[in-house]
């Protein structure tokens, strides 16, 4: 009797405290602090290899340096070759090279004259001296009273040297005056004329007038001293006081007609 009893009093304990609990349900709490990180996880395993991607198409427009290293594809065979570019420029001009071996000796050479003295057919030489008070008229050929050297004969006594020997000769002249002078050497083998002026300032002194040329003439051609008006003054001609004019020649060397 007695233990029936106990067992009658947790149930009926029991039955109260699920009646509590059942009361209580729609009663809510509030949220609790969130909790503190966590210690980081270890790494995962490797996934596995993914499939092969489509081959790329070349985009439109300027291609990107690294997307073609990126396409580079096998190498392929050697092109023709292409035509040849312009020259370059000139480079510096490098260092001297080492001095090369010694030549051999050449042949002996050979006398010219043969040892003989020089003729008188590759010799020409004058010179001529004009003293006068006169003038020397205008586009006239002047004439000489003194010859100092004419060998072998080649200055006539018409004011004309006449070429012998073909070859390169060189004339000159020398004149001395108180007036304006114009003298000019002239050849009929050129077109015109060398001329020579000198004029004089009114000072009452003498002046020196120089010309010279180098002439090549053949057989037969002449040259010659004449006297040239210029920018003389009238009174020039009309002068009384004494002129010298000297003339020279002589041939340099023979040369083949």
């Amino acid at each position: 009797m007695g233990s029936y009893c106990y067992g009658l009093e947790v149930l009926v304990g029991v039955a109260l405290l699920l009646s509590t609990v059942q009361s209580d349900v729609g009663c809510k709490g509030s949220d609790g602090h969130a909790g503190a990180i966590g210690a980081p996880g270890r790494d995962g395993w490797s996934g596995d290899k993914g499939q092969k991607g489509e081959p790329a198409e070349k985009p439109n427009g300027p291609v990107d340096p690294s997307a073609l290293v990126k396409l580079k594809g096998e190498m392929g065979s050697q092109g023709a070759q292409g035509p040849m570019g312009p020259k370059g420029f000139r480079g510096d001009l490098g260092a001297a090279g080492l001095p090369g071996m010694t030549g051999p000796p050449g042949p002996d050479g050979k006398s010219i004259s043969q040892g003989k003295a020089s003729t008188s057919q590759d010799q020409s030489a004058f010179s001529v001296i004009r003293t006068d008070t006169r003038y020397p008229s205008y586009g006239q050929k002047i004439t000489f009273q003194n010859i100092v050297v004419n060998n072998p004969g080649d200055f006539k006594n018409t004011g004309e040297f006449i070429c012998r020997v073909s070859g390169v000769y060189y004339f000159t002249f020398h004149s001395v005056a108180k007036v304006s002078m114009c003298l000019a050497i002239a050849s009929d083998s050129m077109n015109d004329k060398l001329g020579f002026c000198d004029y004089h300032k009114g000072r009452p002194v003498e002046q020196v007038l120089s010309g010279g040329a180098l002439l090549q003439l053949t057989a037969g051609q002449k040259v010659w001293l004449e006297s040239v008006k210029d920018t003389q003054s009238d009174a020039d001609p009309r002068d009384t006081q004494a002129k010298q004019i000297i003339f020279n020649g002589f041939l340099l060397f023979l040369t083949q007609e």
